[in-house]
């Protein structure tokens, strides 16, 4: 970073950081994850290295911020499901934390790639690849027709395939 970047920078989170955290915390009722959130959006400005290039400070700032606190949630809903998951089986798994670490990493990447199909290509795509069904059971469940399920499939998995490549 060249040292008007630098010094860009250091402006930013000294004149915004503060009313960042107070931003966050209004929304998350917690400093402690307000202070982490607002860390995390500066390591992004950081990254972007497009400091010099804010009009807007605290709009671009709020918007990093929001996008953080969905990821967070995000992940946080499937965490939560899947120890749901766990607790619901009938016998207990002695899975390490490494692996309930890439579990939940994946399980987080495939949430966040549905997330850019439609509600029923999204339903679609789970019926038949989480839920095992077969095309014309996932028809008759969701109401569609076959050539419909059979459509909206090839949709996600195109979709899948191209944020992989990405």
């Amino acid at each position: 970073m060249t040292a008007p970047d630098s010094h860009a920078l250091h402006l930013l989170y000294t004149e915004h950081n503060g009313w960042l955290q107070g931003w966050l915390r209004s929304r998350l009722g917690n400093s402690s994850d307000a202070a982490d959130l607002a860390q995390d959006t500066f390591m992004r400005v950081l990254v972007a290295r497009n400091v010099t290039s804010i009009r807007e400070p605290r709009t671009y700032l709020s918007s990093i911020a929001r996008a953080l606190m969905i990821d967070r949630f995000r992940r946080r809903a499937v965490e939560d499901a899947y120890m749901t998951a766990l607790a619901a089986r009938p016998e207990a798994l002695d899975i390490s934390p490494e692996t309930r670490l890439s579990i939940l990493e994946t399980l987080t990447a495939i949430d966040s790639m549905l997330d850019g199909l439609g509600e029923r290509t999204r339903s679609i795509f789970l019926a038949v690849q989480l839920e095992g069904l077969s095309y014309v059971a996932a028809s008759e469940l969701l109401g569609v027709s076959v050539t419909t399920v059979k459509k909206h499939l090839i949709c996600a998995m195109t979709h899948c395939l191209l944020l992989v490549d990405d």
